[in-house]
């Protein structure tokens, strides 16, 4: 198993929204899919909005990082409707 982190933001115009994690929580199971290898996800807030620890099922840490960049793309509008984005690297 291997754990990707991600980090959530807000966009340049506002801050990121202090909701609650079981929210992003909830909408990053919503768009998982069996290829995934998503096994777990833990959320907690930070100062600059959610980190997103995401373990996944993956033989290597490449390929854990193309799954959760997947997964991530998938959520992307369903994110930025609540006010988050994903932080580049």
């Amino acid at each position: 198993m291997r754990v990707i982190r991600a980090s959530l933001v807000g966009d340049a115009r506002r801050p990121a929204p202090k909701g609650p994690v079981s929210v992003v929580h909830d909408l990053l199971w919503a768009h998982a899919v069996p290829t995934d290898g998503l096994e777990h996800i833990r959320v907690k807030s930070a100062d600059h909005g959610m980190d997103v620890f995401l373990f996944m099922r993956a033989p290597s840490d490449s390929d854990a990082l193309r799954q959760v960049c997947a997964l991530l793309d998938r959520a992307h509008h369903p994110l930025r409707c609540q006010g988050y984005r994903v932080r580049d690297p």
